[in-house]
């Protein structure tokens, strides 16, 4: 089995897609359609047992957006085991807080573009 698109992670994958957080709609609006600098990002994508928030397959990077939730001591381990797991794939992986995409996005959007390859 691939580790793209595993079919059993389909239905959270769909909800996801359409069920955006607000931090993730306001970012999908600069990286959609190429708008980052001509990279191509796909939303919910399942990789593994995982569905990242967005994916760049290019540059083989991973943005996850985090709110509340992951600022509890539990959370954080799974992110960090997370985040290991990928990386060992060959994927980078950017964490922003929610709050950073309104009060900070230019900021946000430049962090993502020092990952590209030139």
């Amino acid at each position: 089995m691939g580790l793209h698109n595993r079919k059993y992670l389909k239905e959270n994958r769909l909800i996801l897609r359409n069920s955006l957080t607000p931090a993730e709609a306001e970012l999908w609006n600069h990286l959609k359609v190429g708008q980052l600098e001509g990279r191509k990002f796909r939303r919910q994508h399942r990789l593994g047992n995982f569905i990242l928030d967005f994916y760049c397959p290019s540059e083989r990077l991973a943005i996850e957006l985090d709110g509340q939730v992951h600022q509890h001591s539990v959370t954080e381990q799974a992110d960090m085991d997370r985040d290991l797991k990928l990386n060992e794939l060959g994927i980078k992986v950017l964490r922003f807080e929610n709050k950073e995409v309104f009060q900070q996005l230019d900021a946000v959007l430049q962090e993502i573009k020092t990952c590209f390859s030139k």
